[in-house]
């Protein structure tokens, strides 16, 4: 392990070791891409407190929200083929899409869908997918909410409506969603062990199994069908393998897949977030700047541009991040509700950027104080946001 551009690899490395030391958290993979090659890639811990096995590079994970940078490029590439159009009215290719005013289904584009910016309630009927209900009973009761602004007017976080993406491209190409993901990105870009759906994890070779903090001990559970239902929005399955060829992509070395100009919209700034500025620690201490591309969050993270995703649903929290000026690209998935893993991606963008450090890791982890709880067990697992 070496320093590069300021990334000290030891570093890192110790403190990945420290966070399932004693499982702080079960386990977690972690990948750096930098100049289109892998810089580092390694799994720590386990993938089941239960049935322990070690995780590795192939150990497949659910990437939750992680997963709408899939759905922004697939509508990406198939507005580039011609096959759709990002200013195309939802209903042109969805007839029943309803929202509660005939001005306000008229209005929503299939950019609004992949932008968050439908004008829709924060993470509206969630909790309905949450309590078992069918997506298409969700989508239906989209026609029942107060609107928070007029389409395209401001951002509001979606999972229900943003996943509408996957019934406009099945109505463009006779495809179904997680099938068109597989032939067009999963497939050429070496992503063999990624996958849709409950089935497809439970599929895999070799997966980690999310946990829950019960009785000041990590206990794992069967993943939940609910939001695998909404498979542009929380469908994908991935190893650390796979995801960092998706970050090798997605820093534009892969653009036989990816095209340069596909990226720079994706990438791009459409909607502010303001709420982003008032969210975690490492978000207050260092964004100045907030937005929402497609699929995408776009930052500005003390002077630097910054792209970044985040993903948890019950059991599972991931965070990605690409430093365009230094070329990289870096994933961080775990198989826990445990936020003490979070830190470690602004840890690793400072020392990219050459940014004086915080510590938005604690102590124990850094080995700089003394041990404390040996897991962070009472952290929120907000399902299905970011």
């Amino acid at each position: 392990m070496s320093t590069v551009q300021g990334v000290d690899y030891r570093e890192i490395d110790r403190y990945a070791n420290s966070l399932v030391a004693g499982q702080r958290v079960p386990g977690l993979a972690i990948a750096v891409v930098r100049n289109g090659r892998i810089e580092f890639m390694k799994g720590y811990g386990i993938t089941d407190t239960s049935r322990p096995e070690p995780v590795d590079t192939h150990t497949v994970f659910r990437l939750a929200s992680l997963s709408k940078s899939f759905a922004s490029a697939l509508a990406s590439l198939l507005v580039q083929q011609g096959r759709i159009h990002w200013n195309d009215g939802v209903t042109r290719w969805v007839p029943s899409f309803r929202l509660p005013t005939q001005s306000a289904t008229d209005r929503v584009t299939v950019e609004n869908l992949v932008s968050q910016s439908v004008g829709l309630p924060k993470n509206a009927f969630d909790r309905d997918i949450e309590a078992n209900l069918d997506y298409p009973s969700a989508v239906a009761k989209l026609a029942t909410v107060n609107m928070k602004c007029a389409p395209g007017d401001c951002y509001s976080y979606q999972n229900v409506a943003f996943s509408l993406i996957g019934d406009v491209v099945f109505a463009a190409t006779g495809n179904f969603y997680p099938e068109a993901v597989e032939r067009l990105i999963f497939k050429p870009l070496g992503m063999n062990d990624a996958s849709y759906g409950l089935g497809g994890i439970q599929a895999s070779p070799r997966w980690a199994r999310p946990h829950v903090g019960r009785a000041g001990a990590w206990r794992s559970l069967t993943p939940k069908p609910t939001y695998y239902r909404l498979a542009p929005a929380a469908g994908v399955n991935a190893s650390i393998s796979d995801m960092a060829q998706w970050m090798i992509a997605q820093t534009g070395h892969r653009t036989d897949v990816l095209p340069e100009n596909v990226l720079d919209n994706m990438h791009s700034a459409k909607v502010k977030s303001p709420t982003e500025l008032r969210g975690s620690s490492w978000r207050r201490g260092r964004l100045n700047d907030a937005s929402y591309g497609l699929g995408w969050r776009v930052y500005n993270y003390a002077g630097h541009r910054v792209i970044f995703h985040g993903g948890a649903v019950e059991g599972y929290r991931g965070a990605m991040a690409l430093v365009p000026e230094r070329d990289l690209g870096l994933v961080i998935l775990w198989n826990s509700s445990s936020s003490l893993p979070s830190g470690l991606m602004p840890t690793i963008v400072d020392r990219a950027l050459n940014i004086p450090g915080l510590p938005w890791l604690p102590k124990e982890i850094t080995g700089l104080g003394e041990q404390t709880v040996p897991a962070d067990l009472s952290a929120p697992d907000p399902e299905g946001n970011d």
